[in-house]
């Protein structure tokens, strides 16, 4: 089941990292090169033996690189761990974030976007996946960041699922409600999802697509 729809635009939500970087001052291709070098070891290393238990010293050696060469594109740890965290955060919760003027049904930009965000947290593995495992993490920074830009998901998927209701495609009582327990499947993938597993990542995302068009109370028309 793919996303043929329209491309969301731009989104009106700060997606930037709340905080700054190393000593790094001028982004090129080649220091976004070796950023992604040094956040692809870490992300190995976080999600083989969690935070606490990763050091930078590890992800030094792990790279084949000196302490200078990390401290130069990251602060601290602690950086890097948001970072890998934030992109996922951003990609899931921009879901909605369509062009304007999309002419689609309601209940489209609802199937459309809360399949584009479990699409983006089975993609963004393991990230996606670390502010479930060590919430204790994160700067109050960041969480509140995160918080906002939540926010701006629900903002947008609550009205639209009024909309779909009004016009007779979904049936369901509280809002919010609704909203939250069709978006709390994806968040339990972190308990069980694994990309090696038994059903592949198309095959996941349409499957919890499918329970959450369930928990909406989706009206299938006609054929």
């Amino acid at each position: 089941m793919g996303i043929t729809s329209a491309t969301p635009h731009k989104p009106s939500a700060r997606t930037d990292l709340p905080q700054g970087t190393g000593r790094q001052r001028v982004a090129t291709a080649g220091t976004d090169a070796q950023r992604e070098r040094i956040l692809q070891a870490a992300a190995t290393l976080f999600a083989a033996q969690g935070y606490a238990n990763t050091t930078m010293a590890q992800i030094v050696r792990a790279l084949d690189v000196t302490k200078p060469f990390v401290y130069y594109y990251f602060r601290d740890k602690q950086e890097i761990f948001e970072t890998l965290s934030w992109r996922p955060a951003v990609d899931c919760f921009t879901a909605l974030d369509f062009a304007e003027g999309d002419p689609r049904p309601a209940v489209e930009k609802v199937k459309d976007g809360i399949e584009r965000l479990i699409r983006a947290t089975v993609a963004h593995h393991p990230c996606a996946f670390f502010p479930y495992r060590e919430p204790q993490v994160y700067r109050p920074e960041y969480l509140e960041a995160q918080r906002k830009l939540a926010h701006h998901f629900y903002d947008r998927l609550c009205p639209l699922l009024e909309e779909a209701r009004r016009d007779g495609d979904l049936d369901f009582r509280e809002t919010k409600l609704t909203a939250l327990a069709a978006l709390s499947l994806p968040g339990f993938l972190y308990s069980w999802y694994r990309p090696d597993g038994r059903l592949s990542p198309d095959e996941v995302v349409a499957e919890l697509a499918r329970l959450s068009w369930r928990v909406l109370g989706l009206r299938e028309r006609g054929g």
